[in-house]
């Protein structure tokens, strides 16, 4: 009796095991590749494109809304963009949606998509997967999403828009998502709710699939995967734009975000629970060894910037950003364009090779980080660097992604907590 009780022990444990989702096997977190669109591990790589920062885009980056009646914010659609691919539904279908820390909505152009941009790759077909479900709009997680209604058919519809005036339009939903890990290996996540999109118009362009949202909020793929692993927080470490485009950098969830050893810093993150934009307090920034104020005040507004993926400019205050502005031109050796007016007034240089500095250091409450000229030029056309930080008079301030490139950042939404170390993101 022993040995046939043992004997079903025994194919139990043997079923259990074999019948767990994949993504148990991942409870200590995993990795996923960033690629820029521009790279040749992009679906949208062009051999003839030359690997440059338009400047175009540099100037049309929208500003973010941090208003609090509903998800509103910008969203970049060009060359400043990082892509994660994931697959959708089963059968699988490959999607690049554009990393976004300032939003939270997880979305993709659904068929049928009479009201969409145009877009390259197959869109998603909602009735060709066997896992894919639509939400009623009697659920939970439909009443958790600003701007929801109730379609005819009792399902779930969403409008959810972007300060640029970009919307997508659609159902919300649940799916099957696999990711393909940076070691090589598929983690399948059942049910993650995404919005598929049936009407989707803005500043988007042939190449964008969909945005996935990784703010504070509970839709977004971090709070979504934060429910697995028993902890929300995430890391990401980007890779310079102007760079080896071959390269790609990485974002981390679960006990693979850690963010430890020697250079590490950390700031308190300053938005409430649930809320989504990556709220920090940015003291001033260093020129060098010259300390420049965010704020003539004495009085410090607490979380005045936020830390945002999906814009690449760093926008600060206009009267900080001349001050700042002025400090660089006194440390840098050479003479700013004048000439070009297809620069504005940018501070740009004339220069084959990247800028040997000033090093700027920003200083965030409890924590100082350096960043290098590949951090703070970019090169919008060949033989010239610009500073890639604006002023805006908005009130609206952003840490964007070229100034956090070449960082392992960590985001810990449970503690709190930003994390910042110094990283080579092509070796990771």
């Amino acid at each position: 009796m022993a040995n046939i009780l043992c004997f079903h022990l025994f194919f139990f444990v043997l079923y259990m095991f074999l019948c767990q989702t994949p993504i148990e096997a991942y409870n200590a977190g995993f990795s996923v590749q960033l690629i820029h669109k521009n790279s040749p591990n992009s679906p949208f790589y062009k051999s003839n494109r030359l690997h440059k920062y338009r400047h175009g885009s540099f100037h049309q980056v929208p500003k973010k809304s941090l208003a609090t009646n509903g998800p509103f914010t910008g969203v970049t659609s060009n060359n400043g963009d990082y892509l994660m691919k994931f697959t959708l539904g089963t059968p699988p279908v490959d999607i690049y949606g554009l990393v976004d820390t300032g939003s939270d909505l997880v979305w993709a152009q659904c068929t049928p998509c009479n009201g969409c941009y145009k877009q390259k790759s197959p869109m998603f077909e909602p009735l060709r997967s066997k896992t894919y479900s639509a939400i009623t709009c009697d659920s939970e997680q439909c009443n958790s999403l600003f701007g929801h209604s109730c379609s005819p058919q009792k399902l779930c519809s969403y409008s959810y828009s972007y300060a640029d005036s970009s919307v997508t339009k659609g159902v919300l939903s649940k799916e099957t998502v696999t990711f393909s890990s940076t070691n090589g290996e598929p983690v399948v996540v059942g049910e993650i709710i995404f919005g598929c999109g049936h009407s989707n118009t803005g500043i988007f362009n042939e190449n964008d699939m969909g945005i996935i949202g990784l703010g504070g909020g509970p839709m977004s793929l971090v709070s979504q995967i934060g429910t697995i692993y028993g902890s929300k927080r995430f890391s990401q470490c980007l890779v310079p734009f102007h760079t080896d485009p071959h390269t790609s950098g990485t974002i981390s969830f679960g006990e693979a975000s850690d963010v430890s050893g020697e250079g590490v810093v950390t700031t308190p993150l300053v938005s409430e629970e649930g809320q989504t934009p990556y709220l920090v307090t940015l003291e001033g920034i260093s020129v060098g060894d010259t300390y420049v104020s965010f704020d003539y005040s004495e009085m410090l507004s607490k979380g005045n910037i936020m830390i945002d993926s999906g814009t690449p400019t760093t926008y600060l205050p206009q009267e900080f950003y001349d001050r700042l502005v002025e400090e660089l031109k006194v440390q840098s050796n050479l003479i700013p364009i004048d000439d070009d007016p297809d620069l504005g007034t940018q501070l740009c240089y004339r220069s084959e090779t990247n800028l040997e500095g000033p090093i700027l250091t920003a200083h965030f409450e409890g924590a100082d980080v350096q960043l290098m000229p590949m951090q703070t030029f970019i090169p919008p056309k060949d033989g010239v660097f610009c500073f890639a930080m604006a002023g805006t008079t908005d009130g609206v301030y952003i840490f964007g992604n070229f100034a956090q490139s070449n960082i392992l950042i960590g985001f810990d939404l449970d503690r709190k907590m930003v994390s910042f170390k110094p990283t080579d993101c092509t070796n990771q």
